[in-house]
């Protein structure tokens, strides 16, 4: 099978190189890929906002099936443009990808489904964000109501702080999307969708804030770790059954049907489990940790998926123990991030690349945010943790910040469900 990934992330270098171990996979490429992923798979270029180029690239490669990473490229239509191009394709369509690409349309599916989520209401205009912001709170939840990779969402007690982030968002044109506060846990499930049937993978933890403790702004993700060792043992059949699976039946039911990765991030709460967000692609860098423990050969998997044959494929195997990611961050980030400063230690096998490019010199050089994700594994998440933090105090990057905390309170028993 040739397998062509799209993108160039750490999420994406973890999906290459799950592929590269498949015994399936006879050639392997990524568009447009980084330093990291050129050590394993064919490196190509793509422009990843024109579906047309995605599928050309795909078509002229003879690629058997094409993963598509990142979120920007599936709501405008590459896996469409793929899959009219006769070529299996992972990923959902346009339209299904609204689950993402429309917090609005997220809801109005999730309302219909009859699937507990936050309360939420949607401001398009300057003049009744003041009455709508006082509906809501103490804690306020304000979101761009479209894609932010993760950082367009603020969570605050600070009403003022609150309606300053609403308002640049609808200065800039963008509604915004009000939210009642969920308080528990959160979670983060990945399940594989092929229009109908679900399947689930391990569940996650990841840390979006920029600082130990929860500290500062919201990033893309600066860390994360699975399984979750507080969770209760029925609790993903039950998220998928009462709040997966009735989101999928809906999408279908509105001839919208999801392919791909359906994720849900949830908070835990005392009313049980409930939706903060669906997203329709893999998680970043949640991803890191799920496939360092899936022993399931993942091409194979991801085919079946995106031929609608998921319900044939085998139940997965997982490798015993737990992993731990800890995201290396360029300085500056999660604002304007400093780049091309040289990268030494990154070459390990636990060490994913994600914001990086080889100079002509062959140096590895910083170019994102988020510029590597470290994994660790081991028999329990504690010396998973100790694994990963001990392969980043062998990277040397000027100005680099990671936080020192992650999985920590979950290795000390600190996280309880309502």
């Amino acid at each position: 099978m040739r397998v062509l990934v799209i993108g160039s992330g750490a999420r994406e270098h973890a999906l290459v190189l799950a592929a590269s171990h498949d015994p399936a996979v006879t050639a392997l490429a990524c568009a447009p890929g980084n330093a990291g992923t050129a050590s394993v798979a064919e490196q190509l270029g793509v422009d990843l906002a024109d579906p047309a180029a995605v599928a050309e690239l795909a078509r002229s490669w003879r690629a058997d099936l094409v993963v598509i990473g990142p979120e920007g490229p599936l709501v405008t239509g590459a896996a469409d443009a793929v899959r009219k191009a006769g070529i299996a394709c992972f990923g959902p369509s346009a339209a299904a990808a609204r689950i993402e690409g429309s917090k609005a349309f997220a809801k109005d599916v999730m309302a219909a489904a009859k699937v507990a989520t936050a309360h939420s209401e949607v401001v398009d205009n300057p003049a009744r964000l003041d009455a709508a912001l006082a509906r809501f709170g103490p804690t306020w939840v304000v979101k761009d109501d479209g894609l932010a990779a993760g950082k367009g969402v603020v969570v605050t007690a600070d009403l003022e702080h609150a309606r300053a982030h609403a308002m640049t968002l609808l200065d800039g044109g963008h509604p915004v999307l009000l939210e009642s506060y969920l308080a528990g846990p959160e979670l983060s499930l990945f399940c594989l969708v092929d229009g109908r049937t679900v399947v689930p993978l391990l569940p996650a933890q990841d840390f979006k804030r920029v600082g130990d403790g929860d500290a500062g702004p919201n990033t893309g993700g600066m860390g994360a770790y699975a399984p979750l060792p507080w969770a209760p043992p029925s609790l993903v059949d039950d998220i998928v059954a009462n709040i997966v699976q009735p989101v999928v039946d809906e999408l279908a039911a509105r001839d919208v049907p999801f392919t791909g990765l359906l994720y849900a991030g949830l908070a835990l709460t005392a009313d049980g489990p409930q939706v903060i967000e669906f997203n329709c692609r893999f998680g970043d860098p949640e991803t890191q940790s799920v496939l360092a423990l899936l022993a399931t050969p993942l091409a194979g998997l991801l085919y079946a998926t995106a031929t609608g044959r998921l319900a044939e494929h085998p139940p997965l195997e997982w490798h015993p123990g737990a992993a731990v990611t800890v995201v290396l961050a360029a300085d500056g980030y999660p604002g304007v991030p400093r780049a091309g400063d040289v990268i030494t230690g990154s070459e390990a096998n636990a060490v994913l690349h994600a914001g990086t490019r080889r100079r002509d010199d062959g140096a590895v050089v910083s170019h994102g945010g988020r510029v590597l994700a470290v994994v660790g594994t081991g028999p329990d998440l504690a010396a998973a943790r100790e694994q990963a933090y001990a392969q980043v105090n062998k990277i040397h990057l000027a100005g680099a910040h990671y936080r020192k905390d992650i999985a920590l309170r979950a290795v000390n028993g600190e996280i309880a469900v309502p």
